[in-house]
Formats: structure tokens, C-alpha cells, sequence
């Protein structure tokens, strides 16, 4: 199996492991229905250990690509293998949200909550505010990698590392995700979101494209001060990935003001 093919694999079992987690507790007439926080932050936790466990030892098992670009970084793979990883990585979370859809099939129509119905594609902010919302994800990234690369960093049973990926995971959603939703993922957003767009549910409102921007840009300027935080303090490196990641994390930064003040913006809550 290719690396790229390996990304599209376990990225499809994320999303579907972690958008079928949402649709269990978002829409009507399941089992789950109801169910709290908690259930989610696990089922997402499972869906990046199961997605590592099926294809860690091919690709590595970024899923994700802010988690390539940090790695890129770091030197783990090399740049030239950035475009396709990103590529399969955004078309696995495509097919893994097409399977949820199908897996839930009469629930749709039985939702009547549009917004319901596009949590189990995509996040959304609990307070909208543009630069709060990119600096939550900035922050819940920059966890996401630096933990990723200081994990590997220990000596681990053979075996163990996806589980205690998928512990970080939780920990990211239990303490950090309530502001967003923790995408943390382009692909686990991105591509779930033009699912939703293309996907006949029933019932469905838009596809919040306003705010799509924020789980793409902000989970790669997180994952970059992430990689660049663990080169600066557990290697002693600063070199021009780093400072390219400082001015990234600023310019998104500028990107959430302005966006604040603009029309898309204008239903913004203050942070004073």
C-alpha cells in the first residue's frame, strides 16, 4: 500500500469513527441522542487511535494536514510528500462523511435542527468572534503537534502509541475543545463540510462556508507554532520555518480582526 493511499485509508476511518460519533448524539431517533460532551471527545479519541492503528506503520498516520506540515518541519518527511498526503487526506474525510451520511440514512429527515445536522460534518464556534475562533484552534493545534512530536519522543511499547495519541485527542477535546468544537484538522472539517454541501440530506440548511476558513487556516498556523515550539525547546533549533510559523500565526491572527469588522463578521461578539 502507498503512503497516500494509507493517508486516504485512515483518514476515511476517522471521519467516519468521528462524524459517526456526532450523528449518534446530533440527530433523532438514535441510541445515542442526547448523549453529552464526553461521548464525542472519546469517539473522536477511538477515531484517530483505530485510523493510526490501520496505517501508522505504512504513512505514519498524520491524517491530517497540519500534522504533515509539522512534520515536514521537523524533517519526518519530506516536503515534496506534503501535496499528496494533503490530497488523500482531504478526500479520505470526503468518503468517510459520505459514509456517515449513509450509515444514518433516516435519521436526517427525522432532524428537524439544521445546525444539528451540520455538526455531524463540521464545526462551528460556540461564541462567534473571528480572531477568538482562530485562537482557539491556533492554541488547540499547536497542542495537537507538539504532543505528537514530544510523544515520539519516548520510548513506547510496541503497539501503545495510538492509544496514547488517541488520549491526547480527548484531552484536546475535553480541555480545549468547547469554544469550537476543536477541529484541530482541516481534513476532519474541510472535507466533511463538502460532503455536507453535495450530500442530498434531508433537510439540510447551508454549509456555514463564512466560517470554514477558521478550522482550515487556524489548525495550520497552530500546527506550525506547535512544530516550531518543540525544535526551539527540545532540539535548540530557530530557523526560517520559524519565524515563516510566528508571521503565519500573526497573519491569521490580523485575518480574524479583519474579519471581525467585516460583513461576514458583523454578528461577532465582543471579547472586551
Amino acid at each position: 500500500m502507498s503512503v497516500y493511499f494509507a493517508e486516504f485509508l485512515g483518514t476515511v476511518i476517522l471521519a467516519l469513527f468521528g462524524g459517526g460519533v456526532c450523528a449518534n448524539v446530533n440527530l433523532k431517533r438514535t441510541a445515542g441522542f442526547g448523549a453529552d460532551w464526553i461521548v464525542i471527545a472519546v469517539g473522536w479519541g477511538l477515531a484517530v487511535s483505530f485510523g493510526a492503528y490501520a496505517v501508522g506503520n505504512i504513512s505514519g498516520a498524520h491524517l491530517n494536514p497540519a500534522v504533515s506540515i509539522a512534520f515536514a518541519m521537523d524533517g519526518s518527511i519530506s516536503w515534496a510528500q506534503v501535496p499528496g498526503y494533503i490530497i488523500c487526506q482531504m478526500l479520505g474525510g470526503i468518503v468517510g462523511a459520505m459514509l456517515v451520511w449513509l450509515m444514518y440514512l433516516p435519521h436526517w429527515k427525522a432532524t428537524e435542527d439544521k445546525g444539528a445536522k451540520l455538526g455531524v460534518f463540521s464545526t462551528a464556534p460556540a461564541i462567534k468572534n473571528y480572531f477568538a475562533n482562530f485562537m482557539s484552534e491556533i492554541i488547540g493545534t499547536a497542542a495537537l503537534t507538539l504532543g505528537l512530536l514530544y510523544i515520539g519522543m519516548n520510548k513506547i511499547a510496541d503497539g501503545l502509541n495510538p492509544l496514547i495519541v488517541g488520549a491526547l485527542i480527548l484531552a484536546i477535546g475535553v480541555s480545549l475543545g468547547g469554544p469550537t468544537g476543536y477541529a484541530i484538522n482541516p481534513a476532519r472539517d474541510l472535507g466533511p463540510r463538502i460532503a455536507h454541501a453535495i450530500l442530498p440530506i434531508a433537510g439540510k440548511g447551508d454549509s456555514n462556508w463564512s466560517y470554514a476558513i477558521v478550522p482550515v487556516l487556524g489548525p495550520i498556523a497552530g500546527g506550525m507554532i506547535g512544530a516550531m515550539i518543540y525544535r526551539l525547546f527540545f532540539k535548540g533549533a530557530f530557523d526560517a520555518f520559524s519565524i515563516i510559523s510566528i508571521v503565519v500565526v500573526i497573519v491569521t491572527l490580523l485575518i480574524g480582526v479583519m474579519m471581525n469588522k467585516s460583513k461576514v463578521g458583523q454578528d461577532a461578539e465582543s471579547i472586551n
